[in-house]
């Protein structure tokens, strides 16, 4: 772990502050994991390299060394049998972390993931707990690493009875949601923003947990509503700073998509009038799709103009460096759904 620098957080509502510290996302995953490995004996991480040099992505550096080889198990290329380890582990009362390197590398895992971990509690009619955290590594694009290590999956779990599904896109949220997955008795997955990995943001110095099904208004604004999800996060500040003379713009970072914060959803919705959801994942029968469901029952009669959503054209992500940033959604494709949007009357 590496604190680079510390600084103050204050609120104008008690004039207290909170002490905050500069981590990498990845550092942020790591003190969680340090943090909760040391409170509860029976959390372990398991999978490919995380027990030499910390790990592929640095995220379990230290954790050998401080907790010893049972609990940060190394594995051969085997997602399909030490993700059936840890379903058994789990159902046996432990608390593994199933580290995938890759978000993609999950599909040789799936019957173990969809029909195993998933499912487990209600099929034992709730007489057992499943507390397994599924760490989806690397998701997203961005890093030209093309169509097998690049792709965005959280519909897939999102389609999954029996998960909670989160993709945290700060190295705050990250900590704390890791933090509240590892308490937690119903399994997780949990999808990581690769391309803010090595990035570094504040994070509370104090103990702190982020609740699942809530998400966070990161701008504030009158005109439209701006749902995200991963690293469109970023994409959408982008955007509404580019509009910020012509459009203002809410942006509401979902956090958790599964239990989803309707109520803040339409809170928002009810000051602004129009919504829009933006994804890098394709838009086809995606998680955009579902939340624009969720509104059009929800709160149908608080729209001004049709919903809209920013997805990932229906293609596997290209190498090439141009036509990467064709299939995924760039700011400028959020821009141009904000002018579409605000033109409806």
């Amino acid at each position: 772990m590496i604190i680079r620098q510390k600084m103050w957080k204050c609120s104008g509502k008690n004039s207290e502050c909170d002490e905050m510290k500069l981590l990498t996302y990845i550092d942020a995953v790591n003190e969680a994991l340090h943090e909760e490995m040391e409170r509860d004996e029976n959390i372990f991480v398991i999978g490919e390299d995380v027990d030499i040099d910390g790990g592929v992505w640095n995220e379990t550096a230290g954790l050998k060394e401080r907790f010893g080889s049972r609990r940060v198990i190394g594995t051969p290329i085997s997602e399909a049998g030490f993700t059936g380890l840890a379903a058994g582990a789990a159902l046996c009362g432990l608390r593994p972390v199933v580290h995938f390197m890759y978000v993609d590398f999950v599909h040789v895992a799936m019957d173990q993931v969809a029909n195993q971990i998933a499912k487990a509690k209600l099929m034992f009619g709730n007489q057992v707990k499943m507390p397994a955290v599924l760490r989806m590594c690397a998701s997203g694009t961005g890093t030209r690493e093309a169509a097998q290590h690049s792709q965005n999956l959280e519909a897939w779990f999102n389609h999954l009875p029996g998960f909670q599904v989160v993709m945290p896109a700060t190295a705050a949220d990250a900590k704390g949601m890791m933090k509240t997955a590892l308490r937690t008795d119903t399994p997780v997955v949990f999808i990581e923003s690769r391309r803010v990995y090595y990035t570094e943001q504040p994070v509370p110095e104090e103990e702190y947990l982020i609740p699942f099904g809530k998400g966070e208004i990161i701008r504030s604004g009158s005109d439209v509503t701006l749902l995200t999800m991963g690293y469109m996060r970023y994409k959408a500040l982008e955007a509404a700073e580019k509009l910020s003379n012509e459009i203002s713009v809410e942006i509401i970072d979902l956090r958790s998509i599964k239990p989803l914060d309707m109520e803040l959803i339409l809170a928002s919705l009810s000051r602004t009038g129009r919504v829009i959801v933006a994804q890098e994942a394709p838009l086809i029968n995606g998680v955009a799709a579902e939340v624009i469901r969720r509104i059009a029952e929800e709160g149908f009669d608080l729209l001004d103009a049709p919903p809209l959503a920013v997805g990932g054209r229906d293609v596997p992500t290209p190498f090439s460096e141009v036509l990467e940033d064709y299939v995924v959604p760039q700011a400028d494709d959020v821009v141009t759904a904000l002018r579409n949007v605000m033109n409806h009357s």
